[in-house]
């Protein structure tokens, strides 16, 4: 029989390749190539594997990192090296810099990448086409045959002249016709497309910087305009004024749901400080809990910094604002006049303890160690090779071809920190930089002749600097190390006192037992930690932390014991709590009952300090808490980076305002929107810290957060009048 005669047949994009299904097989031949045949016996696995390179070739994110486990779907990120499981879905989340469950957002990843993965996860999917529904073939024996709807869908229909319908391929197998689908999502691409630019020009006319579209806030404001529909209308300069006292009213509400808490975990004040050097000085309160942390207020101490009265009296107001009875301590700087206004505070009320911040001391030992002459000379050498690569643009860019994408210079922590880490990327990096500066392409760039490139390259080859480099990382690390514990806001409160002890035994380890090698540098961090940093309630902190206290290879002290009775006797507030103390602290030290079981054994290393309490301490319940009070508290104040050049121009705005009340409550709105934002960004869920798992080259809060963003107070020229002022707590 001549085929020829027959309607060619083309199949659907999606059957091409693939045999019919027996419903769907044509009764007429049906042309096809050898190519088509072969293709048909493509196995089910060969597919699959088709199918994966197929959507890794579409989607972009596959630019930007590699497959290392097909089985696992575990991907590297190209910039920082981290690798995840789960596929290149959770790698856009790491790209895009969003800290979605144990996602660490990636910060080697360059600023154009970022923000075109995250246009891709914030562009909505369209819809899938529905898929055609099988065709009945009793429907067709009865004479029916397959039209289209406008909509695309399939419907078996009579044919017009009554006759049956041809059952020839081109009849069988219609194409749908061409559906509006398409020209719907032109229009909408072009709707979106309009808003987003008209989003754009409100930015860029009113100065509004680009994070600004990262804020929790700026997502929450666009879904609540979406839920609105198009009967929404945007709010007058005049609506947003008045939305200041019921934005605080929510966040006075949100807070009162958190202090109902601290009658079980306490509270801590954080005093930080601020002077410009000359005759400018404010300090800011706010107050932090395990969920989190409340701006409370700024002030002007200008003039007073070392009047202790003064300092005591304001310390003692804060107090009493946030309620004698769930404030556990107090942390301030280490200046004399605050080590003095802490200790009256602390003749006064006896449960309450004044700590130093635990950052403020770990940097000054860390300064203390870098004015030792050795140390200082490699730290200035390895300045010299940073800034030499740091600020010639095309020299950084050439380095970052053989240094994998990592930086050199971490400049969003404090100096003393910074220039260790500098020192110990660059001593990871020695084969590096080495290579760097012989490559053919340096050395025959104008770059390389440069004198100050001269010098660099002959300091490479000096072995004394590599010698002391690496000295002064390894004794440096140790304390880099409790500072990344303690420089957030964790509870890290039970881990300070094994971090000093671990530091000194590594250093000691390091330099073989010899005194006149580890004793200086213990000299050093003995002198800062029992004269500034050393208190009761860190001793007792250890004590209650089950990891340090059960752990064999840990020397329990007179000085951590004498801490824990100590504290004890602060904190108890009646007579019968002291007895029931007595009671049963043995049952905890001898590890009784429900704190002995398989599972609060395996609790001791797995478990939170302050979870494995709640979760096992119940057979000792007035030890358990007060446990939980002090393993609740973080150790440190530096971790919230203020915009301290925003609270100087709000003191100077704030004398030439009428209404200064007014400007107070935004302040307080602004700081809190702030802080709230931060906690919501970061995992809830304490984890256990383990002293020698700690990757001080991780980010580190100070990275991961921005500053305070810069307070724009022009919304309170003309404020109503009748706003009434609400309490700060």
């Amino acid at each position: 029989m001549n085929t020829d005669s027959f309607p060619r047949y083309y199949p659907p994009e999606e059957h091409r390749g693939f045999p019919f299904p027996r419903h769907f097989a044509p009764k007429s031949p049906i042309h096809y190539s050898a190519d088509s045949d072969a293709a048909f016996q493509i196995s089910r696995s060969s597919r699959k594997t088709v199918s994966q390179i197929m959507v890794r070739g579409r989607d972009a994110c596959w630019e930007h990192c590699v497959l290392v486990d097909a089985t696992k779907q575990k991907v590297r990120c190209n910039y920082c090296q981290r690798e995840f499981s789960g596929g290149v879905y959770r790698m856009k989340f790491h790209l895009a810099q969003i800290k979605n469950k144990d996602i660490v957002p990636c910060t080697e990843v360059p600023t154009d990448v970022r923000d075109h993965i995250l246009s891709i996860l914030e562009t909505p999917k369209k819809q899938k086409t529905p898929k055609k529904p099988k065709v009945d073939k009793a429907a067709l024996a009865n004479g029916q045959q397959i039209s289209s709807s406008a909509s695309g869908e399939f419907h078996p229909t009579r044919v017009s002249n009554g006759q049956i319908g041809s059952t020839s391929p081109s009849l069988l197998f219609l194409c749908p016709s061409p559906t509006s689908q398409e020209p719907v999502d032109d229009v909408q691409k072009q709707k979106q497309d309009l808003a987003d630019k008209t989003v754009a020009v409100f930015f860029f006319r009113n100065s509004i910087p680009f994070s600004a579209a990262r804020s929790i806030y700026y997502r929450e404001m666009v879904d609540a305009v979406s839920e609105c529909g198009g009967n929404y209308k945007a709010p007058s300069y005049e609506v947003l004024k008045s939305m200041l006292e019921k934005v605080k009213s929510d966040i006075h509400d949100r807070y009162k749901k958190y202090r109902d808490e601290w009658k079980e975990t306490g509270c801590t004040i954080l005093c930080e400080s601020w002077s410009d050097g000359r005759n400018k000085s404010l300090v800011i309160f706010s107050v932090t809990y395990p969920n989190g942390t409340q701006f409370l207020k700024s002030v002007d101490v200008s003039g007073h910094e070392d009047d202790t009265t003064y300092l005591f009296e304001l310390l003692e107001s804060v107090v009493l604002e946030v309620g004698v009875e769930d404030v556990v301590q107090i942390i301030t700087d280490t200046s004399s006049s605050y080590i003095y206004a802490g200790r009256l505070l602390m003749g006064k009320y006896t449960s309450l303890f004044w700590s130093p911040c635990a950052s403020d001391c770990i940097n000054k030992m860390l300064e203390d160690i870098g004015k030792q002459e050795w140390v200082c000379i490699v730290l200035e050498e390895a300045r010299t090779i940073t800034n030499f690569i740091g600020s010639h643009g095309w020299t950084l860019s050439m380095m970052r071809k053989f240094d994998g994408g990592r930086e050199l210079v971490r400049a969003k922590i404090n100096r003393f920190v910074t220039n260790f880490l500098n020192l110990r990327s660059i001593v990871i990096q020695e084969d590096n930089i080495k290579h760097m500066f012989s490559h053919p392409e340096w050395v025959s760039s104008a770059s390389s002749r440069r004198p100050e490139a001269q010098a660099v390259k002959s300091l490479l080859y000096v072995e004394r600097f590599w010698q002391h480099a690496q000295e002064v990382v390894t004794i440096a690390e140790p304390l880099v190390k409790i500072l990344r514990i303690v420089d957030g806001d964790i509870p890290a409160m039970g881990y300070i006192y094994e971090g000093i002890e671990s530091a000194k035994i590594a250093i000691k380890t390091y330099y073989k037992g010899i005194e006149e090698k580890y004793m200086p540098i213990w000299d050093i961090i003995e002198r800062r930690w029992s004269m500034q940093l050393h208190s009761s309630l860190h001793a007792a902190a250890a004590s209650l932390n089950p990891s340090i206290f059960y752990n064999p290879d840990f020397k329990i002290d007179l000085r951590m014991r004498n801490g824990f009775q100590e504290t004890m006797l602060r904190m108890a507030s009646t007579h019968d709590d002291k007895m029931e103390i007595t009671k049963e602290h043995p049952v905890y030290v001898t590890a009784q009952g429900a704190l002995g079981s398989d599972f609060a054994i395996m609790g001791r290393t797995l478990n939170a300090p302050g979870d494995w309490w709640a979760g096992y301490g119940y057979e000792i319940p007035t030890l358990q808490r007060y446990a939980l009070r002090i393993l609740s508290q973080p150790c440190s104040s530096h971790w919230c980076c203020w915009n301290w050049s925003t609270f100087e121009s709000i003191h100077a705005k704030k004398h030439s305002r009428t209404e200064p009340e007014k400007f107070d409550d935004l302040v307080f709105v602004h700081c809190n929107l702030w802080l709230q934002s931060i906690s919501q960004n970061r995992d809830a869920k304490c984890k256990p810290i383990v002293f020698d798992e700690i990757d001080v080259s991780s980010e580190w809060p100070t990275e991961l957060e921005s500053p305070a963003p810069i307070l724009d107070d022009s919304l309170l020229d003309s404020l109503p009048l009748n706003v009434e002022v609400v309490s700060e707590l």
